[in-house]
C-alpha cells in the first residue's frame, strides 16, 4: 500500500504565506532554489540531515508560487511510490491521466503529478536511492 508522505501548497502571495503557517501552526520553513522560483519546505516535524522524519506518523510539505505553468490550483496531497512510471501506468489504467510527467529534485528523488477520476491534481514521489 502506498501512503501520504507529502503536502503542497501554492501561494498567490509567498511571502504572506510564509509569515502565515509559522504564526498560525508553528511551522519552520526552509527555502531551496527551484530553477527560477524557489520551493519553501514547510516543517511540521522534526527530521534528520536527508529530511527524513525524526517521529513517526508524520510528514512535512512545501509552499511554492502558483503558476499558470503548472496545473495544481488547489493543495496536493504526495504519495510515496516505489516507480514513477509503474505508479502513472496504474494511474492511467484505473482511468486517472498524467498532468504533469517525471521530474528530478537533484539528490533527493523524483515527482510527477497526476490527475485522478474526479479531477484532483495528486502528487506521486520516488525517493531517490544511491
Amino acid at each position: 500500500m502506498d501512503k501520504v508522505v507529502h503536502f503542497e501548497i501554492p501561494t498567490d502571495d509567498h511571502a504572506r504565506a510564509k509569515r502565515f503557517y509559522p504564526e498560525a501552526f508553528g511551522w519552520q520553513l526552509q527555502d531551496m532554489p527551484a530553477g527560477d522560483d524557489v520551493y519553501t519546505f514547510a516543517l511540521t516535524s522534526p527530521v534528520d540531515e536527508h529530511f527524513r522524519h525524526r517521529e513517526s506518523g508524520a510528514i512535512n510539505g512545501g509552499l511554492f508560487q502558483r503558476s499558470p505553468q503548472l496545473p495544481v490550483r488547489n493543495p496536493v496531497i504526495t504519495i510515496g511510490v516505489d516507480s514513477i512510471e509503474e505508479a502513472l501506468r496504474r494511474v492511467e489504467a484505473a482511468g486517472g491521466a498524467v498532468a504533469v510527467p517525471k521530474g528530478e529534485v537533484p539528490d533527493m528523488g523524483y515527482y510527477a503529478y497526476f490527475t485522478d477520476t474526479e479531477g484532483n491534481v495528486m502528487g506521486l514521489w520516488e525517493t531517490m536511492r544511491k
